[in-house]
């Protein structure tokens, strides 16, 4: 199978979920003795034309000069190249800008597409983009062979607005196994002394309602917020904080890094609100984290009853001042086994193979 990957900004991940995941799919399929190519921007730090046995392609992203328009653009430029070449199989993973111009595909080529989350739900969008967003779905499911839904409320949503059957196949991680303090040091930090965040640092993922629930609570421990907070958001958060237990480290790319880091805190802040399966609330669990989540489907589906939920900032107060990791290993353990019966990269990577050749 000669397989093309777009909808991300490329891998090595330097930026997200999409990415992650492009990452662990290319390199298993790739080893399954696949001719994988996967589309990055023009400007990605991994400038190679080879990552492993995955072929990389680079386009132009006009995204850093002009904004979300050079999405549109970069994914448009990604379809374009791929005329050029004989593919059998494109992996779409997402749609938001991409879909205007799945016409502009071969008609030769089985298109895939990962459906991703409700994106017109996110609270970031106005009413004019959540209309857009709601489209460029509807072209998805009109233009793909195949869909594939990361959870079952996604599949269920896409038969019941849609009439269509969606392929269920979840993110996958790998259980982390090798845990040393000596990924903490750099950031001075000692093992279950801080709570943390891992996530873009945007209103559905509700990082101001976690930061803000902490800064109440009446803990001595820190709060870690792993992202970019040069977001509009990021930027607001930053301007008015005060509390001298909030550690800003930006974003961070090294995988070992982060599972270090979400090992070793007392509680792990989940707050996504718009998606299925989450591929950092997977990680999460592979990394031996105890985990609070906000109250929702998507969430609940895959913790079930071993984690903490919230609904607002009073919410994350108290779980903060209450918890303490060493009293809920059990919880740990269990979403850990998760991983290994349900999401191992290995089993994730089999599902997508049959379905995409």
């Amino acid at each position: 199978m000669k397989l093309a990957i777009i909808g991300t900004r490329g891998i090595p991940n330097n930026y997200g979920g999409f990415e992650q995941f492009a990452e662990y799919l290319s390199d298993g399929l790739s080893n399954q003795g696949h001719d994988v190519f996967v589309y990055n921007s023009h400007n990605h730090p991994f400038q190679n034309k080879k990552w492993k046995k995955v072929n990389i392609i680079h386009c132009f992203d006009p995204e850093y000069k002009i904004g979300t328009v050079g999405q549109f653009i970069y994914d448009l430029n990604c379809i374009l190249d791929s005329r050029k070449r004989d593919f059998d199989v494109v992996l779409q993973l997402g749609y938001t800008s991409s879909s205007i111009w799945n016409f502009l595909f071969k008609k030769n080529i089985k298109i895939v597409t990962n459906m991703d989350g409700l994106e017109w739900k996110r609270t970031k969008y106005s009413s004019v983009t959540k209309l857009f967003l709601k489209y460029a779905e509807k072209l998805a499911v009109k233009y793909s062979d195949i869909l594939v839904a990361d959870s079952i409320g996604i599949k269920n949503y896409l038969n019941e607005k849609y009439c269509v059957n969606s392929t269920f196949i979840p993110y996958g991680a790998t259980v982390f196994k090798a845990p040393s303090i000596e990924s903490l040091k750099q950031f001075n930090l000692e093992p279950y002394t801080y709570d943390m965040i891992i996530a873009r640092v945007e209103p559905e993922n509700n990082v101001k309602t976690i930061i803000d629930g902490f800064v109440d609570s009446n803990v001595t421990r820190k709060l870690v917020v792993v992202g970019n907070m040069n977001t509009r958001l990021g930027m607001e958060i930053k301007s008015y904080l005060k509390d001298d237990r909030v550690i800003f480290l930006g974003f961070i790319s090294s995988i070992d890094v982060l599972n270090n880091l979400r090992y070793y805190s007392n509680l792990y802040f989940h707050g996504h609100t718009v998606g299925g399966t989450n591929p950092s609330l997977l990680e999460a669990m592979a990394s031996n984290s105890l985990i609070c989540a906000n109250d929702n489907s998507f969430n609940k589906l895959i913790l079930e009853k071993h984690a903490f939920y919230f609904n607002s900032s009073s919410d994350i107060t108290k779980i903060v001042n209450s918890t303490n990791k060493t009293e809920h290993v059990d919880w740990c353990k269990i979403n850990t086994n998760k991983i290994n019966d349900n999401y191992k990269h290995s089993s994730i990577v089999s599902q997508y193979e049959q379905i995409l050749i």
